[in-house]
């Protein structure tokens, strides 16, 4: 159990903050002249009245999802894909040119890039050679003005799930806020952190509808934390930030959650023919366990084997640049054709 003062950990000017009013706040109904839209609408066939401003704090949409991951619509946040909620965090919580974070490398390189434009000094304690956290040099490496530590699990580049254990260790042993970025929880058998949030009042999770969904060209990201967190969120976004198009589209997909299951049962079992097949080439020295929806394995002239496959018209991800990650491509599960098109280039190298 580890509970702590939300708002102590705000800046300042965050808690002070009047946020902006808008128009939708006051009036969703009636004849509508108060925010300055074209009330003779849009200039073809539109059914979702989109001269309309959409509603700011998009309660239907989060009423969903907060069925679905199994808590109460205060602890949802949506946004415009998670790199809106983690650039929030840093808005909230961390005073440009004087905070901190801590990523743990390999990771999504997204936490990096939002500190950098946040002005906010980035502290890095890599994962072991085996992708799992070092909860102890995390805690060690935390700085009085260390706000933020952001934990990938299942991890990207590396597809791995973190040891749950290990996270619980750094919820209770920092007295900031700790980031867990679940985009790919729902193909791993570890279950989601969401069911923790009463017992850590300092953890924010986030998800997206990028990837068990397939909704990436929506850019619909999701927060879950701690009312008060996500009251702060919602104080600092901007007040249309989720537009009506995103919102159906999500709306949709939750009415029809039996595709949903299928894809992703059907993506894992591609996931299981792929290293079956990964494994059977002599240059592949491994094939590192996934909790995702893709594969990273290691090959011999790495770099090498990801220009010619380009070449070939199959685009891999080459991660040989990243901690621990030497010779390492990354590789995406696509479709059956998909897959046999990528083993048929590779074999061709």
């Amino acid at each position: 159990m580890k509970k702590i003062d939300i708002n102590s950990l705000v800046r300042e000017n965050i808690r002070n903050l009047k946020p902006y009013r808008s128009a939708r706040d006051d009036f969703d109904s009636g004849i509508l002249l108060d925010a300055n839209e074209n009330s003779f609408g849009a200039p073809y066939a539109d059914d979702l009245e989109l001269n309309r401003y959409p509603m700011p704090y998009q309660e239907l949409l989060r009423d969903k999802i907060a069925t679905f991951r199994g808590v109460n619509r205060e602890n949802v946040f949506v946004g415009v894909g998670s790199d809106e909620a983690i650039d929030l965090l840093f808005r909230i919580f961390c005073r440009p040119g004087k905070d901190r974070i801590i990523i743990n490398p390999p990771t999504y390189g997204m936490y990096k890039v939002s500190a950098n434009i946040n002005d906010v000094a980035v502290d890095e304690v890599l994962l072991t050679e085996g992708f799992q956290l070092q909860p102890e040099k995390i805690l060690e490496a935390v700085k009085p003005e260390t706000k933020l530590i952001f934990i990938c699990s299942p991890n990207n580049p590396t597809a791995n799930s973190m040891s749950v254990t290990d996270i619980a260790k750094v919820l209770e042993g920092f007295d900031g806020m700790v980031v867990v970025d679940e985009a790919y929880i729902d193909f791993s058998q570890q279950g989601s952190l969401a069911n923790n949030l009463e017992e850590f009042t300092n953890l924010v999770v986030l998800q997206t509808m990028s990837k068990s969904f397939g909704l990436a060209g929506i850019r619909l990201g999701v927060a879950l934390a701690n009312p008060e967190i996500i009251s702060y969120m919602m104080k600092v976004k901007a007040p249309y930030n989720v537009n009506k198009l995103t919102s159906q589209k999500a709306l949709q997909a939750f009415s029809s959650l039996d595709d949903v299951t299928r894809n992703i049962e059907a993506i894992m079992e591609e996931r299981e023919r792929v290293i079956a097949e990964l494994v059977t080439f002599p240059q592949v020295e491994k094939v590192f366990p996934t909790d995702a929806n893709f594969v990273m394995f290691r090959i011999d002239d790495a770099q090498e084997v990801y220009k010619k496959l380009a070449d070939e018209g199959v685009i891999v991800r080459y991660r040989g640049n990243e901690p621990h990650c030497e010779n390492c491509l990354r590789l995406t599960v696509g479709t059956s054709v998909e897959n046999d098109r990528f083993f048929e280039a590779l074999g061709s190298l």
